[in-house]
């Protein structure tokens, strides 16, 4: 392998220039109603300074895994700007790129990409032309953790597998949202089922399950021999998880990878962190992270840094006036926000957000660019870009009442969302209810 010297060390720089990345990035997000109207899922705003695919592109960059495609279909062009404008720098002249893959007609397909696996395979010819990887990494562009992919990838050629997927303990009662795994002594996987009703777990921790993160590292060639032959065999989707997966298992060449081994960001108890935003609830409590005293998730930490879109803003300006008693305590505030005799307590605000006086923000996230008139009250919210509150506008603390005036009330029933275009429906109203 080029990967290994002659003294049998795998050099870094080998496997990086043997590497391709791959980013799916394309999914909506239903579950995150509103958010994903006119946005993908991973250009989704997240931590007060980032999107949600920032995360990914950062843990590449800093596991020295530069050759790297986005293979984007939703509502991509916000998605595309981003990348266009945060992830250009890379020098391609030395083989490091950040690539586009938008879903495209051919001249012999007219589709969308029909699951993940398919979306590779209808990149394929990219691949063996432009790329030509002796490894692929196969990466999600929707979730919030840190990782060594080297770590990984670097597991995968020393097992000798043909494919290597990232894996992660989940508690028995949540184990069915994943594909669940069952491995040996070797980390050679066994079995493998697709959302269990009845989730097998760990022998040695009966209450725990070993999932699949979604990440995967393939032999290039065997990559392509097992999408060239099922590619054949499925007339609708083709799926990493309920295709290859098993295609792999049945063959003795899939592995797992422990994420204890290569996570890089853990939690103030010492334990791994890794969240899939993909609800309105996980979305706030994975922000509610970020606030604690110790927090989950260390966004400051310059061992491990997340690379986004820094706004080139003014200052954030508070302005307390006539010895009030309004305060800021344990939040995250953007650049170029103007905060005049107001609390907020527990939130995450981006960037660009006036906020009157007299306004109360407690256990929220609100996104760019959203004024807040006087004397407010918003309590476990997420508010939504350019949103305009009018004055003495309460929300979040009656769910009901909240409902009634057509927000979005999340599924637990804790968090409300509030976009434009429900504040634009309320006007419309004759008598709206504040």
């Amino acid at each position: 392998m080029n990967a290994i010297a002659t003294d049998g060390v795998l050099h870094h720089s080998e496997i990086a220039k043997d590497t391709l990345v791959l980013i799916l990035a394309g999914g909506r997000g239903s579950r995150l109603h509103e958010m994903t109207d006119e946005r993908a899922k991973p250009a989704v705003y997240f931590g007060g300074n980032w999107r949600i695919i920032d995360f990914t592109l950062s843990n590449c960059l800093n596991s020295n895994l530069l050759r790297i495609g986005v293979i984007t279909q939703y509502e991509a062009h916000s998605l595309l700007r981003h990348l266009q404008h945060a992830w250009s720098f890379l020098p391609r002249e030395r083989g490091q790129f950040v690539d586009m893959l938008p879903a495209r007609q051919s001249v012999n397909e007219e589709m969308w990409y029909r699951g993940t696996a398919d979306a590779v395979w209808q990149n394929l010819a990219i691949m063996k032309t432009h790329y030509k990887p002796k490894y692929v990494l196969i990466l999600a562009g929707d979730h919030i953790y840190k990782m060594d992919y080297m770590n990984m990838v670097k597991s995968h050629i020393q097992s000798e597998a043909r494919c290597t997927v990232g894996s992660i303990e989940v508690k028995k009662e949540d184990a069915k949202e994943f594909g669940i795994m069952a491995v040996n002594d070797k980390l050679q996987v066994h079995a493998f089922v697709e959302k269990p009703q009845d989730p097998p777990t760990m022998r040695e921790k009966p209450d725990t399950s070993m999932a699949s993160m979604g990440i995967y590292v393939f032999d290039f060639d065997y990559l392509t021999e097992v999408l060239e032959d099922e590619i054949a065999k499925q007339a609708s989707d083709l799926d990493f998880g309920k295709h290859l997966m098993p295609r792999a298992m049945n063959e003795g060449v899939l592995y797992a990878h422990p994420f204890e081994k290569s996570c890089t960001g853990r939690n103030t108890e010492g334990s791994v962190y890794w969240r899939d935003v993909g609800t309105l609830d996980s979305y706030w409590s994975a922000h509610m992270d970020l606030v604690t005293e110790n927090p989950q998730l260390n966004l400051f930490d310059k061992d491990w840094a997340i690379r986004g879109l820094p706004t080139q803003g003014m200052p954030t300006k508070f302005f307390y006036k006539d010895n009030c008693e309004h305060t800021l305590d344990n939040s995250l505030i953007g650049g170029g926000c103007l905060i005049t005799n107001a609390t907020i307590t527990g939130s995450v605000l981006f960037d660009r957000i006036t906020v009157d006086e007299g306004s109360t923000i407690d256990k929220s996230v609100v996104l760019p660019e959203v004024k807040i008139g006087k004397n407010c009250v918003l309590r476990n919210c997420i508010i939504e870009r350019k949103c305009v509150i009018p004055d003495n506008f309460v929300l979040g603390v009656d769910k009901e009442h909240d409902k009634a005036r057509g927000f979005r009330v999340s599924s637990s029933g804790k968090v409300t969302l509030i976009t434009p275009t429900m504040l634009d429906k309320l006007k419309e109203l004759k008598d709206p209810v504040i």
